[in-house]
């Protein structure tokens, strides 16, 4: 073979190599990053895996919301009205978190009625209610904040 030639076909080679390696490595950091969004039911269910990160959602559970006695602990109880399960969030909850809201939490499904949220996202005013949260309450049977959506002319708090 050509010298030539065989540096060519080391140096296309190496760029495969390289170029291979590269997407690997992007798509192995975009599949870590991935937050699927969850409901309670499908929580339950056991459709969510166990020890992903992930975005649940749903209404408060009235009456749930539990604080540890040592330091910002909360416990609460979300549900979409077919599935309930225990959220763990250490921190201070946003204000306008109250019993009967819709919530959005980010964090680690540690079993099928364990949850443990890095951070809660509750709705910015009365009409608003995620999409995703008020697409799986109509889908439970559940009523929610039926009609509500976006309101006009602000962004969304999510």
């Amino acid at each position: 073979m050509n010298p030539l030639r065989k540096q060519r076909l080391l140096i296309v080679l190496g760029l495969v190599v390289g170029l291979g390696t590269a997407v690997g490595l992007v798509l192995y950091a975009l599949s870590q990053n991935i937050n699927l969004f969850y409901t309670p039911q499908q929580v339950v269910s056991g459709e969510a895996p166990e020890g992903a990160r992930m975005r649940v959602g749903g209404l408060v559970v009235t009456g749930s919301v539990r604080r540890e006695a040592d330091g910002l602990g909360v416990l609460f109880d979300l549900t979409d009205g077919q599935g309930t399960f225990t959220v763990r969030y250490e921190g201070i909850l946003p204000d306008l978190f109250r019993e009967g809201q819709g919530i959005v939490a980010n964090g680690t499904l540690v079993s099928s009625d364990y949850f443990e949220a890095e951070e809660v996202l509750a709705k910015h005013d009365e009409e608003y209610m995620p999409p995703e949260v008020q697409q799986a309450l109509e889908k439970a049977g559940h009523p929610g904040n039926k009609g509500a959506g976006p309101a006009q002319g602000t962004d969304a708090a999510y």
